[in-house]
């Protein structure tokens, strides 16, 4: 048995820590702020997150562990491991929940939101998706999903008042208690079997379970897999999407959209490659045909949508990122059957890197919009250009990412690394069913996009949206991350690749 005794590396664990102490210095402070100073506690909490990212870049040198077991039958056994993959989806986390915060402060202003409150609910739920993908226990894993979890429920719901927004909190909450009740009764059958919560020691666990337990491996190995799925929003776990999306404040729609699913994600990867890998029998053509079915019904669902109904654009949006999740699913499945499963969740990170700055960059132009048309129809960004013409050029080139066509190349060439993950896999017909998938995405992404260059036919003299500097500058941000990946997609895919194993 090996001893208690753990070692801790305060640099290693700084990023998550760094979020979570400005989250408490936020609490603190807005109770002796002012009405009138409240506005400072948005610029702390951007301060606080550009911090916890620059901390990232002393641990870029090799892997870090700390929380670890000591003793000669320990093995390395830690609880907290920063390696490259961690460093990448912390810095997509970080870095998505900065663009979060420049778009909600204006949100916040015009909608009155409680400050101290959003920003601290904001910033917790940043540093439980900053300590997830560095959990490599059991434990620590679902702590961290809890973390990043509840403050969203309080944020979804957090316009007091709003009926809409008060049952989407609801939806999205009851919903996601019973996924974490599935992922704890999987976890407490994992323990039964292997006796032990680390990753590295559940796989060995695994690959020699007493017969009599077979069963409850199998079972335990399920039932956690379906609680990470739904967080991904995979089918049938994603009917809480759109009407979650609609009702929270747009920041916060745009926030789950990309932190909500990293989350998800990330803790797929750990549990089914790195803890169940003796399993990939079991998960790989599970996970195959969730992805199949995820793509289909958020790509069927968004060709549905009507551009007159009111928030069309979000609800659009919504689905969309259900048809996203589909595509990130594909090669997580592929890992199960891949020699190197390194290679294959490459192309999930380097996807789900290219889907967090469009996606946020697209859901800030819909809040620019929202501003002057608060049903954010897709009918709304009629003439969009002539209003505002460089941000229907950043939501043209956002949507072209989406649907993977020039010059979004970085939608192009990550689609493409996904595609050959299915085929490299012996997944053809997997590959099959994301091609008919990506056709069907282009017809409504390529509709929203001409409207945007679409004079309205009432529009004699177009009036210019007014724009919030904090909200150009997310807008801007978003865009110079899609060109920039654009230029060099291939350095992401390379980073990415030797990320896990």
């Amino acid at each position: 048995m090996g001893s208690l005794v753990q070692s801790v590396d305060w640099l290693a664990i700084a990023p998550p820590t760094v979020t979570a102490v400005v989250a408490l210095v936020i609490l603190v402070a807005d109770l002796f702020l002012p009405e009138s100073r409240k506005p400072v506690l948005g610029w702390i909490a951007m301060a606080g997150l550009v911090l916890a990212g620059l901390s990232l870049l002393p641990l870029l040198d090799g892997d870090r562990s700390t929380f670890c077991l000591t003793g000669t039958d320990a093995g390395h056994a830690c609880s907290y491991t920063a390696d490259h993959f961690t460093l990448v989806i912390q810095f997509l986390v970080l870095g998505g929940a900065l663009l979060t915060a420049l778009l909600s402060v204006s949100a916040i202003a015009d909608l009155k939101l409680p400050a101290g409150e959003f920003w601290f609910l904001l910033l917790s739920s940043a540093a439980g998706a900053a300590l997830l993908p560095a959990s490599r226990d059991l434990a620590t894993l679902v702590v961290a999903l809890e973390v990043a979890s509840l403050p969203a429920f309080a944020l979804v719901g957090i316009r007091r008042g709003d009926r809409r927004s008060s049952e989407a909190a609801l939806k999205f909450f009851l919903s996601s208690v019973t996924a974490t009740a599935v992922t704890l009764l999987g976890v407490s059958f994992v323990y039964a079997t292997t006796g032990t919560l680390h990753l590295t020691q559940v796989a060995d666990g695994l690959t020699h379970v007493d017969p009599r337990l077979a069963v409850l491996a199998k079972a335990g190995v399920a039932l956690t897999l379906v609680g990470f799925a739904f967080k991904t929003a995979a089918a049938p776990f994603h009917f809480w999407v759109p009407d979650t999306y609609v009702g929270a404040p747009l920041p916060i729609a745009a926030y789950l959209s990309v932190i909500g699913k990293a989350v998800g994600f990330t803790g797929l990867i750990l549990v089914a490659v790195v803890a169940f890998p003796s399993y990939s029998a079991v998960w790989a053509p599970a996970l195959a045909v969730l992805a199949a079915l995820t793509m289909t019904a958020g790509n069927v669902a968004a060709l549905r949508q009507r551009p007159d109904r009111r928030h069309s654009a979000v609800r659009l949006l919504a689905w969309s990122s259900v048809g996203q999740a589909g595509y990130l699913l594909v090669p997580i499945a592929a890992a199960g059957y891949a020699d190197d499963p390194a290679r294959a969740i490459g192309s999930t990170v380097a996807y789900a890197l290219m889907y967090a700055a469009v996606n946020l960059g697209a859901f800030a132009v819909a809040a620019l919009v929202a501003r002057t048309s608060p049903d954010n129809r897709i009918a709304d960004y009629h003439g969009l250009y002539a209003r505002n013409p460089l941000a229907a050029l950043a939501l043209g080139f956002f949507l072209l990412c989406l649907a993977g066509l020039p010059p979004g190349i970085i939608g192009l060439f990550a689609k493409v690394t996904v595609f050959s993950a299915a085929v490299d896999a012996g997944l053809g017909w997997l590959a099959v069913v994301m091609a008919v998938n990506v056709v069907i995405a282009l017809y409504y992404y390529l509709q929203w996009t001409a409207v945007l260059f679409r004079r309205g036919e009432e529009e004699t003299r177009p009036a210019r949206l007014p724009v919030p500097a904090p909200l150009t500058a997310a807008i801007a941000l978003a865009s110079v991350l899609g060109v920039a990946l654009s230029g060099a997609p291939q350095l992401v895919l390379r980073f990415a690749s030797q990320a896990l194993l």
